[in-house]
């Protein structure tokens, strides 16, 4: 319990190759993917969800005390789940030609990020790369944004994103850079076919977008068209557009 405990912090979730993941959706999923090295659970979440404790290697049965000690939330559910880390390298990734990829650089926002895992998924997205100084994938309210996504597709951590460009070039796979001010509208590109290409977009950060040498090291620069007053769509409203732009010229 001690040790489990302390994969709230990302220093020793790194160290230990694990993280914790809470809640049923979350544990459902991790199962699923063959991730839960061992499951806590409430003497009556365990009961409500039998399905799952039988499925898990090792089960340990804990108070509701102890549970509210290893989660995050409020009002837990009942469930956390030691989990074994699923990110893969960039090369792995990479050589599985994935159609749509989409690359987190310097995202800090977990709440963003995980919503960007969940979007991706859902858009049919082969992988997504966290780049540069991004938030820890498997930062708690990360993982519960992800809503399980987390486990269905390629995760990446590549510190350096002219390395992740770099990859994706290589293996024939163009990259757009998601900027206010791109030179390319998104309607255009969707229009004339450019998006039915396999394709990785770069979603900068909250604060600052993408650096100018991203930008530059992209093949296109892409606005999302904004038709009201509003100045700018957050990040992960963006990304959503985006991939799903993306999608549909894809299908």
């Amino acid at each position: 319990m001690v040790a489990a405990r302390r994969l709230q912090r990302r220093r020793d979730r790194d160290r230990a190759g694990r993280f914790l993941a809470e809640g049923p959706q979350a544990v459902r999923e991790a199962l699923a993917a063959g991730a839960v090295l061992e499951l806590f659970g409430t003497t009556e979440a365990l009961e409500r969800h039998a399905e799952m404790a039988a499925r898990a290697e090792a089960v340990s049965p804990v108070t509701d005390e102890a549970l509210a000690g290893l989660a995050e939330t409020v009002h837990p559910q009942g469930l956390v789940a030691v989990c074994e880390q699923v990110d893969v390298p960039l090369a792995t990734a990479v050589a599985k030609r994935p159609r749509l990829v989409a690359v987190a650089v310097d995202i800090r926002d977990p709440g963003n990020a995980g919503t960007v895992l969940r979007t991706a998924d859902a858009a049919g997205a082969g992988a997504v790369v966290f780049a540069g100084d991004a938030v820890d994938p498997y930062n708690g309210k990360c993982v519960r944004a992800s809503a399980g996504s987390l486990f269905h597709l390629d995760v990446v951590r590549e510190r350096a994103p002219d390395v992740v460009i770099t990859a994706l070039h290589g293996a024939g796979i163009q990259v757009l850079a998601a900027t206010g001010h791109g030179g390319d509208d998104l309607e255009d590109l969707l229009d004339t076919g450019v998006l039915a290409s396999p394709t990785a977009w770069l979603f900068g950060s909250e604060a600052h977008g993408l650096a100018d040498g991203l930008q530059a090291a992209a093949d296109r620069r892409v606005r999302v068209p904004i038709y009201g007053g509003a100045e700018s769509l957050n990040l992960a409203a963006a990304a959503a557009v985006c991939l799903y732009a993306s999608a549909r010229a894809m299908r």
